[in-house]
């Protein structure tokens, strides 16, 4: 029999509001500060982070403005995943901004190597987490997660879709002169295992799916 696959669809906000609100923010906020343990880890930045930079040394725009040229065009991307635009959206943008930089305010810069290393992993399963905390929460994913949410509703799984964009946007920066690390690589090829598997005990279950699981059970 094959393994049931997590449900990440968009569930409306009237349905147990305060727990996932809760649980968007939260997940939001510990994704933000798993951004500055990375940053702080100094070996290697996100795959997005080497898109942005090498998108940067080739276009007159800043870091901060192509990240955000580049969601706006990951927007476009959900059309064909018949993706929307949903409150997690934009949580997603402006909780991203408050956590990181407050992270970055918490953890002290130019630790050791073995200081680095333990933040590098501490970093890459936090994000996983995070990810699978918020994007479980169901309001809705991110501009980047929503690729990821909207292949695997093709029933496609989350970890071989969430590496395979990892890895593609980290070709496309790396061969566009971003800076790549030992961190990269790792970051790229573990967080979709991650997120694969904390989802199934993160995602919220709606009314009918636990009411279909109750009849089909019975």
């Amino acid at each position: 029999m094959g393994r049931e696959r997590t449900a990440l669809g968009y569930v409306r906000l009237g349905e147990r509001p305060v727990r996932r609100l809760a649980q968007l923010l939260a997940g939001l906020a510990l994704y933000g500060f798993s951004l500055s343990l990375l940053l702080r880890a100094a070996l290697g930045a996100n795959p997005w982070s080497v898109l942005y930079e090498g998108l940067a040394l080739r276009t007159p725009l800043s870091f901060g403005a192509i990240s955000a040229v580049v969601g706006v065009l990951v927007l476009l991307l959900w059309i064909p995943l018949r993706q929307r635009p949903t409150l997690g959206t934009v949580a997603n943008i402006a909780v991203l901004a408050v956590a990181s930089d407050l992270g970055l305010a918490v953890v002290p810069a130019g630790l050791g190597l073995p200081a680095r290393a333990c933040l590098l992993a501490g970093g890459v399963v936090l994000n996983g987490f995070a990810v699978a905390v918020y994007v479980g929460a169901r309001f809705g994913p991110g501009p980047r997660d929503g690729l990821m949410t909207g292949a695997a509703a093709t029933g496609r799984s989350v970890r071989r879709v969430r590496t395979l964009i990892e890895v593609a946007v980290l070709a496309a920066g790396w061969l566009l002169g971003g800076s790549v690390g030992a961190g990269t690589v790792l970051y790229a090829l573990a967080v979709g295992p991650v997120v694969q598997f904390f989802l199934p005990w993160c995602a919220y279950r709606s009314a009918g799916e636990r009411a279909v699981t109750v009849s089909g059970g019975g």
